[in-house]
């Protein structure tokens, strides 16, 4: 008998059922007043808990169109933008911006590290950007940026809008738009709120607002700030066809994240985390990330000698658990597991395990059960 599969993989999650019964609800018109009832009630929590005095905009596409849509609607043509990279994700941003004829400079970490505040605002000194993007969490390296320090520098220069590419970490790593002085933050329903793929969320506080207002028409269409503002307001009025049920199931998300309170969720977060690290680096593991920088949501996990990546992957995926291999220089050398969103102790446990077993299938030496024993200790 074949193992069930956890999907332990940084995105998408594991979907719980209340979600996914919200994805087989019969679809209704767009118009339909309870529908309409419920996209308005999501918008204002969405709003609320993020603390954001401005828009959240809940949109149907991927969180690369997410990054898109930030940078879009504060930048034009020739403007100076810093890409602050922790990884192969943060490195995305650059296509994007030199696509839309935007001058780059980049501050790139050694993947596992993170830049620096300080070293952020010696290069902000250098001359007048428009904007800087950050990614809070890069899934290629396990590494979480301090954006609470970085949105302090960014006082200091207020012409500059700081954009936070939020994506593996909205809902699982602590995120206050206006308190962290955030002009912009992006995320993907797929994440820690636990939903499957398909929508973009992105709040927008007052001064990125007024800067897309400044630039007047805008080349891009479908993710103009201003089409879709009217819509998130009143969601009775119709631009683009919204992805209902995803929505339903984005709404659930959020009942059950202020069911078990934002802050507690960070927390749990953070337990499971060292928890996991802690199991992993037991078993002979090592993680990526450097225990300072790293974040909540998945761990960057380095083979011991003599492990063969396709072949763990593959015989862990038998026994039960599949993960993502690693990225870049690191392909071959490491696997990315996520832990972030819904899961419970159950989940955690039985990947653990098998991880466990998978080291016993491939005839590694390790001390037996140490993985499973640390985690009972730290759960």
């Amino acid at each position: 008998m074949k193992n069930k599969k956890l999907v332990m993989i940084p995105g998408p999650t594991p979907t719980v059922r209340t979600i996914n019964d919200q994805m087989g609800r019969e679809t209704v018109a767009f118009g339909d007043p309870v529908f309409v009832k419920d996209f308005s009630e999501l918008i204002v929590d969405l709003k609320q808990m993020w603390r954001v005095d401005g828009e959240c905009f809940v949109v149907a596409g991927s969180g690369t169109m997410a990054m898109e849509m930030a940078v879009a609607n504060v930048t034009k043509r020739d403007d100076n933008v810093l890409i602050v990279s922790n990884g192969f994700f943060g490195d995305r941003f650059i296509d994007i911006c030199t696509r839309k004829g935007l001058n780059v400079d980049v501050l790139s970490a050694e993947w596992g590290d993170v830049v620096s505040p300080e070293a952020i605002e010696e290069k902000l000194k250098e001359k007048n950007y428009a904007a800087i993007t950050v990614t809070h969490v890069d899934t290629s390296t396990g590494a979480r940026a301090p954006i609470e320090k970085i949105g302090e520098v960014l006082k200091k220069f207020p012409d500059t809008i700081y954009i936070v590419d939020g994506v593996a970490a909205s809902a699982g790593e602590r995120e206050y738009v206006d308190d962290m002085n955030i002009d912009v933050l992006f995320t993907g329903s797929q994440k820690a709120f636990g939903v499957a793929p398909g929508l973009a969320i992105v709040w927008a506080g007052q001064k990125a607002l007024a800067r897309r207002k400044s630039l007047g028409t805008i080349p891009e269409y479908y993710i103009d700030f201003e089409k879709w503002i009217p819509i998130m307001n009143d969601p009775s009025k119709y631009y683009a066809t919204p992805a209902v049920n995803m929505i339903w199931a984005l709404k659930e998300s959020v009942r059950l994240i202020k069911e078990e309170g934002l802050e507690e969720r960070y927390d749990r977060h953070i337990k499971v985390s060292n928890a996991f690290n802690d199991s992993l680096e037991a078993m002979g593991f090592k993680v990526l990330a450097k225990k300072e920088h790293r974040c909540s949501t998945l761990s960057t996990v380095l083979y011991p000698e003599g492990i063969n990546d396709a072949e763990f992957r593959k015989t862990l995926a038998e026994e039960g658990a599949m993960v993502a291999g690693g990225l870049a220089a690191y392909a071959g050398k490491m696997f990315r597991i996520g832990h972030m969103g819904n899961i419970d102790d159950h989940t955690v446990y039985s990947a653990i395990a098998a991880i466990e077993r998978t080291l016993i299938r491939l005839g590694h030496k390790y001390e037996k059960g140490i993985g499973l024993k640390t985690l009972l200790e730290k759960i």
